[in-house]
């Protein structure tokens, strides 16, 4: 069986089991376990209200070593107060006690509805459950993608190979959201392992500029979520010479991180809530780099062009106007705007096209929009997907 689960990467444990947060009967609770320690690294939400474990872990990922991750589903532990913070380190102690380590050294996160406490001795009895059930198997690492999803309707997981140093190096990863994501700093929740041996300032920075190339570059509704975690645990068990400078060697970790990220970005658009299908902003000719990436979220946030994309509608109209309120500078006279290759506004002026032809490729499972904005030489782009009557019905029915 081909290990597409973190549980690739040499030198990892996990285990998926269900402890009784959710009222149904799936998972949701995950343990991720570096026996021999991990150097890791990890980005968090830029929301100014933050999730206890993100307060937790944004203190201990700056440790040497990492050896366990524990992640609920079910309940964010968000807007929980002192409570919440006292319970965000009983699950770290509860698994430290488990397995002989130190709670320091333990990464969480939480992810569901926020406000509520958590049932601290449900998880603690779920923490327990895990550590017994280890394991580096295939079935293992997809128990915990399964554990640590919310509104998503299929894990999310990838895995890339490279050599290194003349080593076989694995990156593998899993990821959980669908709804509440905007591109802003390790939206949703992300756990990455990898066997490479690399210090950890390298690992950070990483790290930091894969999220920047995929996960911030994706929007769902617009929503920043309070518990948005991305986490890098690294083995070192792949014995390769270790990466201590930004070279030839780093440099094509780093491209493969990014592309790992970029996967599970995809990954997580197509199966948002209610999403059929998703679309690629691409801004050229912007006067600034903020200008362009301003530009793109702006088109793929635009209610109004996410409609559209739905009902594969190519309404040239909607994507101008959102361009238009953006508030970045552009050239009125030179703007211009594809739908794939195919130019519906051309030089501020509407363009004769087939739309037909237009909406069959709207009507593809991906495509891209193109805008040039005629005011400099900067581009960027972001990922966003249409918005249908079932994101509605979804949120609606998400009650507390």
């Amino acid at each position: 069986m081909i290990n597409n689960t973190i549980t690739a990467a040499k030198g990892f444990l996990a285990a998926g089991v269900h402890c009784g947060v959710k009222k149904s009967t799936k998972p949701d609770l995950a343990l991720l376990v570096c026996p021999a320690g991990a150097t890791a690294a990890a980005v968090f939400t830029t929301n100014r209200i933050v999730a206890a474990p993100v307060t937790i872990s944004a203190k201990h990922v700056k440790n040497t070593k990492i050896y366990a991750a524990v992640i609920n589903s079910g309940n964010a532990n968000a807007c929980t107060g002192t409570r919440g913070l006292t319970n965000a380190v009983i699950m770290c102690t509860t698994a430290a006690g488990e397995l002989n380590i130190n709670p320091h050294n333990v990464l969480i996160a939480s992810t569901g509805i926020i406000g509520s406490q958590l049932p601290i001795r449900k998880i603690q009895a779920g923490i327990v459950k895990a550590a017994k059930k280890l394991s580096a198997s295939p079935k293992a690492g997809l128990d915990f993608a399964k554990a640590i999803m919310t509104t998503d309707t299929k894990t999310k997981q990838t895995t890339r190979k490279l050599e290194i140093s003349g080593k076989e190096i694995i990156i593998a990863a899993t990821a959980k959201g669908a709804g509440m994501i905007a591109p802003n700093m390790a939206t949703t929740i992300t756990v990455i392992t990898t066997d490479i041996a690399i210090t950890k300032p390298l690992l950070a920075r990483a790290l930091k500029a894969a999220v920047g190339r995929s996960l911030n570059k994706l929007t769902v509704d617009g929503h920043q979520s309070t518990n948005d975690t991305a986490m890098l645990l690294a083995s070192g068990a792949a014995g390769n010479r270790p990466v201590t400078s930004p070279c030839r060697r780093y440099r094509k970790f780093a491209k493969a991180l990014e592309d790992v990220c970029a996967d599970l970005t995809k990954q997580m658009v197509l199966d948002a809530e209610g999403a059929t299908r998703m679309f690629t902003v691409v801004i050229k000719g912007a006067a600034t780099r903020a200008d362009a990436a301003k530009a793109a979220r702006a088109i793929a946030d635009y209610d109004l062009v996410k409609c559209a994309v739905h009902g594969a509608d190519p309404n040239w109209g909607r994507i101008i106007c959102a361009v238009g309120s953006a508030g970045v500078k552009l050239n009125p006279q030179k703007l211009t705007c594809k739908i794939g290759d195919i130019t519906v506004f051309k030089n501020g002026r509407p363009a004769k096209f087939d739309p037909k032809k237009a909406s069959k490729v709207i009507s593809r499972t991906e495509h891209t929009v193109t805008i040039n904005l005629g005011a400099g030489k900067f581009s960027d782009f972001c990922y966003g997907c249409d918005l249908s009557e079932q994101y509605i019905s979804i949120n609606a029915d998400y009650h507390t």
